[in-house]
């Protein structure tokens, strides 16, 4: 292969056979248990990182089941997002992600920086109760339950907090193993269809793991849960900080 072919046809790794397609990625049909809860304070300010300011005291962690994706296929997520500011505007910072799907894991680290690690997540409806459980090998990590669809929820409020901007750390280190990329990105859903959104009570319980170390920020009490389908368009970044510059993007 020609130099100027590499560089022509370069897009991912590996070159000849990428993991993941290029994007945009559409899902379809996209459930998400999200059960807000408080936290300790000092937790959130020890793994937030500035200019990033923390919002409030509280976590979403959410069991998300993806059946339908662009060039990703079929499978399930979990992890904690938490609310901030960026010179005033309101988002959530992704803490963590736990998937069981190699392409999302590779292209969402490569592309946004998706805080992303291979584990077990599930979402099961069980009767009256959705059950959302993250294990990493033998070891159960975390345990959610939620009330089935105890109350039809307003869709505007739901998809105003579907629109907001996220924002996490894409870190990727050159070859001597010192940082080559320590960028603070910004990305939002787009193109959503809410197709329908319930409330309904919680229970939420993280267990210490060396891996998914779910339990960082520790559950001090579960303030109540949403359940919500959507197709959306997972939106391309963009960088609002750069580390190692030291100046804002």
């Amino acid at each position: 292969m020609k130099i100027n072919d590499v560089a022509a046809q370069a897009f991912a790794m590996p070159l000849t056979n990428p993991a993941y397609p290029r994007p945009p990625y559409r899902f379809y049909n996209r459930e998400y248990i999200i059960i807000k809860y408080r936290t300790n304070p000092d937790a959130l300010r020890a793994v937030v990182p500035e200019p990033l300011e923390i919002a409030e005291p509280i976590v979403s962690y959410e069991f998300i089941r993806m059946p339908d994706s662009t060039g990703f296929g079929d499978y399930t997520e979990t992890g904690q997002v938490i609310p901030v500011r960026h010179r005033g505007e309101a988002g959530g910072y992704v803490h963590s992600m736990y998937l069981d799907d190699e392409a999302p894991i590779a292209g969402g680290r490569e592309i946004w920086g998706f805080p992303k690690k291979l584990a077990a997540p599930a979402i099961v409806h069980e009767s009256d109760v959705i059950r959302g459980t993250l294990h990493y090998g033998s070891a159960l990590c975390a345990s959610g339950s939620v009330g089935y669809k105890h109350e039809i929820l307003d869709p505007a409020p739901v998809l105003e907090s579907m629109r907001r901007p996220n924002f996490m750390l894409k870190i990727i280190p050159h070859v001597d193993g010192a940082p080559r990329i320590c960028e603070l990105v910004r990305y939002s859903l787009e193109d959503i269809d809410l197709k329908g959104a319930w409330s309904g009570p919680a229970a939420l319980a993280l267990f210490p793991h060396v891996i998914a170390d779910v339990a960082r920020l520790p559950v001090l009490e579960v303030l109540g849960a949403t359940h919500f389908i959507a197709d959306l368009t997972l939106g391309l970044g963009e960088v609002v900080h750069d580390y190692l510059a030291g100046d804002a993007a």
